[in-house]
């Protein structure tokens, strides 16, 4: 992140753990006695937090379902973003008198033989926090967008008219845009090219464009006037194929917030995989794809929802395989095979009818059609 912020947190982190009468190294909960939430085999009873991780991987070393995470973080809620954790902190996983497990946080300057429990000032750099997924992934789909939203087409600034009165542009041309206000000269934009409509396949609506990545520009001069008719210079710098009027700009430096914690959402949700990033026809994990359920629907970023994927239709050869040959199969049956739990995604970014989530895992192949649901 551009600016290196200072935050003072956990000044009731102290107090509050003061008012517990368990201490870091109670025992975990005698065998049989069920816990809230399912915690992972050999989940550990510490752990130290590394560079690199995500918030995604240290809840999938305690939990077996990670979106449980909020259920046993013990943190101070009245506290901005309390789940901001950083590199040398320690996790430590301690059980209440009811067996039910929790998280408790040990900053870095605070751990040794003895852990003090007064109110604390801790003031960090926010660009050194872990995240909660891989922000690397997501930053490079969000500067370069092979996906724009319905709502950022009718927002994103820009191109007018290239320079000299060409039709198409490539790099060292010079062009005009609009909406570009309070952007510091010398700024970068990616240039994207609107494409084809993203319909839901379920209502036929437009929820979204395909995006090419054409290039990248650099502002000249700023918008001179007020309004509709300011207009900013700008030069292509590089160039991937060619740039056209009504292009759109995209900052290649967005401040992505992924501060958020894994959690499932509270209403029910049923949708479906709508577009993958780069193309591809199958999904892995760490794919970026898109699903046509949004904020309308109660989804926001952080929540983990369940990839199911559809099972073949197949022909019923009966009991004893009577229409196995290729005169009676034609007229065989077919049976739609049920659907399987294949893999988990979060969101990341939410619009009115449709989110950006990041594939976390994946048991098999997933598809375009496949099916979301609450985990």
């Amino acid at each position: 992140m551009k600016n290196i912020r200072k935050i003072v947190v956990f000044w009731a982190l102290g107090i509050l753990l003061g008012q517990l009468a368990y201490a870091a190294d109670t025992p975990p909960p005698s065998a049989g006695h069920s816990t809230s939430v399912p915690l992972a085999p050999g989940a550990p009873s510490s752990y130290v937090v590394q560079n690199g991780d995500t918030l995604w991987a240290i809840s999938s070393k305690f939990l077996t379902q990670p979106w449980f995470w909020p259920e046993i973080w013990y943190l101070n809620p009245d506290i901005k973003n309390p789940h901001l954790i950083y590199p040398g902190d320690t996790l430590r996983l301690v059980y209440d008198a009811e067996g039910r497990p929790q998280i408790r946080l040990e900053r870095a300057a605070q751990r040794g033989d003895t852990v003090h429990l007064s109110p604390q000032v801790h003031s960090s750099p926010l660009d050194q926090a872990i995240t909660t997924i891989p922000f690397e992934i997501v930053a490079a789909f969000m500067s370069k967008p092979s996906v724009i939203s319905a709502e950022d087409e009718k927002t994103l600034p820009y191109i007018v008219a290239l320079g000299q009165q060409r039709v198409i542009g490539g790099m060292g041309d010079i062009f005009y845009a609009r909406g570009v206000q309070g952007i510091e000269t010398g700024a970068r934009l990616n240039v994207v090219h609107v494409g084809d409509k993203l319909k839901d396949p379920e209502s036929g609506k437009a929820l979204g464009y395909q995006g090419v990545y054409t290039g990248t520009a650099r502002l000249e001069h700023a918008a001179q006037g007020t309004g509709k008719t300011a207009l900013a210079k700008m030069v292509l710098i590089t160039s991937a194929r060619e740039t056209l009027a009504g292009d759109r700009l995209v900052r290649d430096n967005l401040e992505i917030p992924l501060d958020f914690v894994p959690h499932a959402p509270s209403r029910a949700v049923n949708g479906q995989i709508i577009s993958v990033v780069d193309g591809v026809t199958v999904i892995g994990q760490y794919h970026v794809v898109i699903v046509n359920r949004g904020r309308r629907q109660g989804l926001e970023p952080g929540h983990v929802l369940a990839i199911w994927q559809r099972g073949d239709r197949v022909m019923d050869r009966g009991r004893h395989g009577l229409h196995s040959n290729e005169l009676t199969a034609p007229f065989a049956p077919s049976v739609q095979l049920p659907s399987e739990k294949a893999g988990t995604f979060m969101v990341f970014r939410a619009y009115n009818d449709m989110s950006y989530g990041l594939v976390l895992n994946a048991a098999s192949e997933l598809h375009v059609g496949d099916t979301i649901k609450n985990p």
